[in-house]
């Protein structure tokens, strides 16, 4: 059968945690993919809010989102900003209260985007800490993280690092990764414990 890939552990994880009428946070909006899940498992009830500094990323994801539209999705709003910046743009009911938070970082991956645009350390890590805050207790945060890039190993190891200095009692946290390849894309997940 095989082990899952990056993106497939991070739905799973989130999947297992995100209820119907949760909110959540897509960081990082990209193509879309992350948001239109975060919306079916939230469900029509629910709310989803994404975030990304590229209008090609917010058009592709609105495509993505119209071709769902007969599926009963969560709402959702797109913000033009910085992952950084999200928890100065979300409504101050909502903070504390987030189920589930994905990002996806290093550059939007369609075909004719801009490459050299790409997650910067420092703002990722700003949002991380914002991302931490916002979640309720059993909240979850998965990042995909892309070492095989230019930045995206300084990025990936300052995560990481980010990551396992968090107490364990404020949460747990877990790396799921292919061990033979350096350059191989993983994934960090928090579980939020109070």
């Amino acid at each position: 059968m095989g082990f899952l890939s990056v993106l497939s552990f991070a739905h799973k994880q989130v999947g297992d945690r995100l209820q119907p009428g949760d909110i959540a946070i897509d960081a990082t909006v990209g193509t879309g993919a992350d948001t239109v899940f975060l919306a079916k498992s939230a469900g029509p009830k629910g709310h989803v809010y994404g975030f990304d500094i590229q209008q090609q990323a917010l058009e592709l994801a609105k495509e993505r989102i119209s071709r769902e539209a007969e599926k009963k999705l969560a709402s959702i709003t797109l913000i033009p900003a910085s992952h950084a910046l999200m928890q100065e743009k979300l409504p101050p009911d909502v903070q504390g209260g987030i189920g589930a938070i994905m990002f996806n970082l290093g550059y939007l991956p369609a075909q004719e985007s801009d490459k050299h645009i790409i997650t910067e350390t420092g703002s990722t890590l700003q949002a991380l800490d914002a991302a931490l805050s916002l979640l309720r207790p059993k909240g979850i945060i998965t990042v995909v993280l892309y070492p095989g890039h230019t930045g995206g190993e300084a990025e990936a190891e300052a995560v990481t690092a980010w990551a396992s200095a968090l107490p364990q009692e404020v949460c747990q946290t877990v790396m799921y990764r292919q061990l033979q390849r350096s350059d191989a894309p993983y994934v960090i997940a928090l579980e939020k414990k109070r």
